[in-house]
């Protein structure tokens, strides 16, 4: 007896309909599974062997034959466990019921047991835009697939239950609202801005920073609170849209490193990796691609503290993925890209000892090092960093002052209503903040006046920027005025922009 069953494949973050034909014919007992599975396809047949057995079901005898549609593919993971399984059972006789707009994904234990997957949310995703009506998946994977509309989902723990729905014994009841659950920080628990002593000038570059998406780098002596200020950066990025909730999760259901039960990611990402982490943990890497820390860190904070002393390859390997928004990852295997939309944060001491150009300690660093530890960050990659802020060492009347700072929640709802402003600006185009325009949307949104241009052509020429630095500096005025709810680029909006592109001169010429 033939039959086919529905199910779906992963490969990187494209999904794809996969056919899971059985055929049962008389012979010598033989199983074979071909449809250019991998070695964790080839190897369902032991589990879907004791699946069946240890289920009270009876395994098919005579030849089995398993085929996996289309055949040009490489099928990858335990994921078509399932939907073997129930194919078996109906052209053996065991179950019967219509399958025309069902489709079926996961993994199986020896016991019958349906264990959990990785990359259920694009896979119910795609089911949906394939016509599939129902789809059948792991309890465990049950809260990421509630939030697709318009497909029944159907959470299955055991491959008994799955039989006793079919056969209307006892139905499985579909996944509703009771299972949706988002993900976010909350910001009561979160490090508040209100406990960081002084640093005036680096918390506002942040706040321009989180209402713009810039990238920014800080650099100061140790202790001095880089480390401290990134932390607390969660606490003001802005809301995330419902499209890019659904993207950072889709992110982390293929990592497998989404939450149990948790529905939708609504707090943007940060990610903060050592810096003895590898190129390949960084960008993403494995014989299967599987996202690293940028792509992690999509629509959220990518921080890189004591930036130096990540391997040169590492840096570099950044370079490209900034610029546009996603990495791509090369194997044998074949090709993926990744989003990687992220705001970059980096922190670094201006030599090894951490000192120089302080101006109580002295630098114990030999002449020449310094300039040689910044010379680690290449000028590609700083002209890439659109925000330098020096932060120095906090003075002793302010951190023994007993008066609270501004609160994160007083900064975020600047940083809202300046995100507000760029969301009704870019409406219609794929850009979302003032860091990722175009240059001809740099051209049309950044006007000046014949002040500005003249203070701006002035800095231009004295301070020797690129023309990526060009471009940033007013990207990062027309933030600050979004910030002032200003429609026009005004003098203090340049001068102040200006402000935060001098340390890559200051301390690389010296």
């Amino acid at each position: 007896m033939f039959v086919r069953v529905n199910s779906i494949g992963m490969f990187g973050m494209n999904s794809f309909g996969v056919g899971v034909e059985a055929s049962i014919e008389r012979g010598l007992p033989r199983f074979d599974l071909v449809g250019l599975p991998d070695t964790a396809v080839s190897e369902s047949r032991d589990r879907v062997r004791s699946a069946i057995k240890n289920s009270d079901f009876y395994y098919p005898d005579g030849r089995v034959t398993v085929n996996l549609t289309p055949a040009d593919i490489r099928k990858e993971g335990p994921v078509y466990d399932l939907p073997i399984l129930v194919s078996l059972l109906v052209a053996s006789g065991q179950m019967h019921c219509d399958l025309k707009y069902s489709a079926f994904i996961g993994e199986l234990s020896l016991s019958g047991k349906v264990r959990k997957i990785t990359g259920a949310l694009p896979m119910v995703i795609k089911a949906k835009e394939l016509g599939i009506k129902e789809i059948f998946l792991p309890l465990d994977n049950a809260g990421e697939s509630c939030v697709v509309n318009g497909i029944d989902v159907y959470p299955v723990k055991s491959v008994r239950q799955l039989y006793d729905h079919f056969m209307g014994k006892e139905r499985i009841k579909k996944v509703t609202s009771a299972y949706y659950a988002e993900y976010r920080h909350d910001l009561n628990y979160l490090p508040d801005f209100s406990e960081v002593k002084g640093q005036f000038q680096a918390k506002r570059a942040l706040e321009i920073a989180a209402a713009g998406g810039h990238n920014i780098l800080m650099i100061g002596p140790p202790g001095s609170g880089k480390s401290m200020l990134a932390k607390r950066l969660p606490s003001i990025l802005p809301d995330m849209t419902f499209d890019e909730s659904l993207d950072v999760t889709k992110i982390y259901s293929i990592a497998g490193m989404l939450p149990l039960n948790i529905s939708l990611i609504r707090s943007r990402p940060f990610r903060a990796p050592h810096h003895t982490i590898s190129t390949a943990g960084l960008s993403g890497g494995g014989r299967i691609p599987r996202p690293g820390e940028i792509s992690l860190s999509h629509h959220g904070v990518l921080f890189l503290d004591e930036l130096p002393e990540f391997t040169k390859i590492s840096m570099e390997a950044l370079r490209q993925p900034i610029e546009d928004g996603k990495i791509t990852i090369s194997r044998v295997s074949g090709s993926l890209t990744y989003p990687c939309e992220i705001m970059l944060v980096c922190a670094m001491n201006p030599c090894p000892c951490g000192f120089y150009g302080h101006p109580t300690k002295k630098c114990t660093c030999g002449k020449g090092v310094p300039q040689k530890y910044m010379s680690k960050v290449s000028g590609p990659l700083l002209d890439r960093l659109d925000i330098h802020i020096e932060v120095p060492q906090v003075e002793f009347s302010k951190l023994s002052s007993e008066e609270k700072g501004e609160s994160s929640a007083e900064i975020k709802k600047r940083v809202n209503a300046a995100r507000r402003i760029q969301t009704e600006r870019f409406k219609g185009t794929p850009v979302t903040c003032n860091a990722k325009m175009t240059p001809s949307q740099t051209a049309e949104f950044c006007k000046l006046s014949e002040s500005g241009k003249k203070i701006l052509e002035r800095c231009f020429e004295t301070m020797d920027l690129s023309a990526r630095a060009y471009d940033k500096i007013l990207r990062i005025a027309r933030t600050i005025a979004d910030l002032e709810g200003s429609a026009n680029i005004e003098v203090p909006h340049i001068t102040e922009a200006v402000q935060y592109r001098s340390l890559d001169r200051k301390f690389w010429n010296n």
